[in-house]
């Protein structure tokens, strides 16, 4: 079984003020991602969005304290992260995961 992963965001959920661009790639990635899974049905690619929260990268930390605060807490690492993509994509053909929003654990939105 083949799969395509592709990595979404929050934004995908819910429209705020001052993220336009962002919300219109993040929710075409949703719909992009749903027809992709739609039309390879039967032919053993499983397909999925991946929709992290926070997760503790180079952007964030060159960014420094201009990077908003989204959280109180500790970020998510990146093998965290690694990890859920790794649930899904191991699962038995039976079970199908098409989407998966994956936060820090003090992630508010």
């Amino acid at each position: 079984m083949s799969n395509v992963v592709n990595a979404g965001s929050p934004a995908s959920r819910v429209a705020r003020a001052s993220s336009s661009v962002c919300n219109l790639t993040e929710f075409g990635l949703n719909g992009f991602t749903e027809a992709l899974r739609q039309e390879f049905v039967g032919e053993y690619v499983r397909v999925v969005v991946v929709e992290p929260g926070t997760v503790q990268t180079e952007r964030v930390e060159h960014l420094g304290d201009a990077a908003p605060r989204q959280i109180s807490g500790e970020p998510m690492r990146t093998e965290d992260l690694a990890d859920a993509i790794g649930h899904v994509v191991i699962r038995e053909r039976r079970v199908a995961v098409n989407e998966m929003l994956v936060r820090a654990g003090d992630q508010t939105w």
